[in-house]
């Protein structure tokens, strides 16, 4: 081999670098510093969040930091750290929570610069948040429990007073899960909010669990210490592509949905690149991310396509939930469901 000497050497290694740093040399380098990072509170599980930020990662520069809590905890400590925000974005979890922030004043009002194809009632009016997904309420049973039983899988919200199932359910807690409140505002949207709550005491019978985030439930059920339970779509979907033989169903009355959102936080530190952040997750392409991922919603852009025939809701009746109201309902929800349900 050809010796080459050490001069010549040095100066292929500096061109080299420099045609990096410019972008140089047909590759496709992010234009944003490296050392260039944002904070986020993310309500989507680590595997779903950590998929999406790695692509945003990937197409800006900009490394996100990230620290994943249920809806509840995560605005709870977005309040609490309001007048020194620790968090530059909220991504991910039902609009009610992001509406329950508005309320609270913790979100500065961004409209991103891709948000237009995003149909208004997937967006806040006020552009206090942006909806990326959407999320449908849902039950998920054991499959083997059900044949044992001799049970078909439920299909009313009725179904699931079964005394068969006494003791046997699993779902969300309502003090820390956005999945419990989407739950009562399915019951809300088709009965009085008495009758709601009449129902829940006589379902608490047969509830063996409430689980503090919204997917808590589904292993256990999917390994059958538990038979069944209320979730939200993704979480039931994940346990079935973990291999597990559950049952997903609907109830004839219909389910509330939510709408998975995203806000600026007021006074982060880095509005800029949270902004930038906004602005590209809201975009077509990084909704094309979900089915190449096994992230398991269901687009708000309705320029992305899904093949997934279990993400397919045209036989599903779905409520419309007013999110505003959803917000400024969801605390005195949870107090009642506190004193009136588990008390």
């Amino acid at each position: 081999m050809k010796r080459v000497p050490i001069l010549l050497l040095a100066l292929l290694v500096i061109a080299s670098l420099l045609l990096t740093a410019c972008g140089g040399g047909g590759a496709t380098q992010p234009a944003a510093k490296s050392n260039e990072a944002i904070n986020i509170y993310t309500i989507w599980p680590e595997k779903y969040s950590s998929a999406i930020f790695a692509a945003f990662t990937k197409d800006t520069g900009v490394k996100v930091n990230f620290v994943r809590f249920s809806s509840g905890e995560a605005l709870a400590r977005i309040v609490a750290e309001k007048d020194n925000p620790q968090v530059d974005v909220l991504f991910g979890g039902p609009a009610d929570t992001f509406a329950a922030g508005v309320e609270k004043s913790v979100f500065e009002p961004y409209s991103p610069k891709s948000a237009d194809k995003i149909p208004s009632k997937f967006k806040d009016a006020n552009n206090n948040w942006v909806g990326v997904a959407v999320n449908p309420i849902c039950f998920m049973f054991n499959a083997k429990t059900l044949k044992e039983k001799n049970i078909t899988a439920p299909t009313s919200w009725d179904d699931l007073l079964n005394p068969a199932f006494k003791s046997g359910l699993q779902m969300a807690d309502a003090r820390t899960s956005g999945t419990a409140i989407s739950r009562i505002l399915s019951l809300t949207s088709f009965m009085s909010e008495d009758a709601a709550y009449d129902y829940q005491k006589k379902l608490h019978q047969n509830v063996q669990m409430y689980t503090k985030s919204g997917a808590g439930g589904a292993l256990p059920i999917a390994t059958g210490q538990a038979i069944g339970g209320v979730f939200f779509l993704v979480d039931t979907l994940e346990i079935k592509q973990q291999g597990h033989d559950v049952v997903i169903s609907y109830p004839k009355e219909g389910v509330a949905y939510a709408v998975e959102a995203m806000a600026l936080i007021k006074g982060a530190k880095q509005p800029a690149l949270a902004k930038k952040f906004l602005d590209w997750a809201s975009t077509a392409d990084m909704q094309k991310l979900y089915e190449a991922n096994k992230i398991n919603f269901i687009p708000t852009n309705p320029d992305v396509k899904v093949t997934d025939p279990a993400l397919d809701m045209s036989k599903v009746k779905m409520f419309e939930v007013d999110i505003v109201k959803a917000g400024k309902d969801r605390q005195r929800l949870v107090d009642r469901w506190i004193n009136q349900v588990v008390k």
